[in-house]
Parts: C-alpha cells; sequence; structure tokens
C-alpha cells in the first residue's frame, strides 16, 4: 500500500516527539484503519510534579472524512513483583468533519504596533469543539443600579473545547508555531464546508 505524503510525515514527527514513537503510531494505525492522512499536529507536553516527570502527548491527525484525536499520558504502574514499572495509556477518539462546530485559533503576538503581515505569534491556541466536551463560565450577574442589592442570579457563557492545545515559540520555537499554523488552516478548510 503506498502511503501518503502526510501519512509520512506523521510518521516522521511522532519519531521526532521522542515520546514512544512506536507505541503511538501503533494506535494511530489502528484509529485510522488505513484512511489517508492530509493534516497531523503532534504536541508533547511535560510536566513537573513533586519528585516526578510526567508526560504527554496529543496527536492529530486529519483525514478525508474523520479527525482522530489521541492522547497518550505516563501512566503509573506496578508489576506483579511490586516493583513501580513504567507504562503509557493511550486513548483515541474519531470524530466526522461533520461533527465539528468550531476550530478556534487565538493568537497572542508581541509588539503589536509593529505587527507585519506573515509575521508568526509568540503563542498559538488551536481549540476545537464537537460537542462531546463543554464548559460553562458563570459569573454574578450584575444589575445596571449601582444601589441594587437583589440577588440577579448569574449569567455565563457555555462553550465548547473538545481539544485544546497550546504552542509557545518560546518553549517550543517557531517551527512548532508553523506547523501548528498550518495544521488549523487545513482543518479549517476542511471543516468550513459541512456539504463534504
Amino acid at each position: 500500500m503506498q502511503l501518503s505524503d502526510q501519512t509520512v510525515a506523521l510518521a516522521s514527527s511522532l519519531e521526532r516527539s521522542g515520546y514512544y514513537p512506536q507505541f503511538v503510531s501503533s494506535v494511530l494505525d489502528i484509529a485510522l484503519a488505513d484512511e489517508p492522512v492530509i493534516g497531523h499536529l503532534v504536541h508533547v507536553e511535560t510536566t513537573f510534579a513533586t519528585a516526578e516527570v510526567r508526560r504527554h502527548v496529543t496527536v492529530l491527525a486529519l483525514t478525508s472524512t474523520r479527525l482522530v484525536v489521541a492522547h497518550v499520558d505516563d501512566h503509573a504502574g506496578e508489576s506483579h513483583t511490586g516493583q513501580a514499572e513504567s507504562r503509557a495509556a493511550a486513548t483515541t477518539e474519531s470524530v466526522a468533519l461533520s461533527a465539528i462546530k468550531s476550530v478556534v485559533l487565538t493568537h497572542a503576538v508581541a509588539s503589536p504596533e509593529q505587527f507585519v503581515p506573515g509575521q508568526l505569534p509568540v503563542e498559538l491556541t488551536l481549540a476545537i469543539g464537537w460537542g462531546a466536551v463543554s464548559r460553562m463560565d458563570l459569573e454574578p450577574a450584575v444589575c445596571p443600579d449601582p444601589n441594587c442589592e437583589a440577588d440577579h442570579g448569574y449569567s455565563g457563557a457555555l462553550t465548547s473545547d473538545d481539544v485544546m492545545i497550546r504552542i509557545s515559540a518560546e518553549a517550543e520555537g517557531n517551527s512548532a508555531v508553523k506547523d501548528a499554523l498550518v495544521f488549523a488552516r487545513t482543518l479549517s478548510a476542511h471543516t468550513g464546508n459541512k456539504t463534504r
């Protein structure tokens, strides 16, 4: 079977990430079910907790019909001998492109008064929503009367962000930001037309 250029590029990105690339590739292979990849994004996060380092990788693989999302985490485990052993847990989700409701990009730039077209943001946040997870932000409702002491309840906003990835040029480099922009553009192009 001939692999698409993007499928080969995804495998290369997984290798460069250095986070169990064979395991992550195998998990994705099952979820993709031989459908060619037309865009991808691999994002590794490392967090430091008391006396331990935890890694997490999010992989977004776009096909002509679906967005496949994979999350892989370090997972504490114990062997049958009682000794701690390294483990990883992987979860994949396949979302029909027609189900994606929003692709939200937040661009943060330094010195916006000097911005020129084509300049990379210093930080990019990509949020994709399809309705599986919703977040509600509530705040006390306000009254226009400054002397009012009545309880006016709450007002809020319900947002759908099933997956959110933040990429920082300072932490991850300009190439990571470029990769995220390319993926976001491809995803937007394929989800903007619901008749696909």
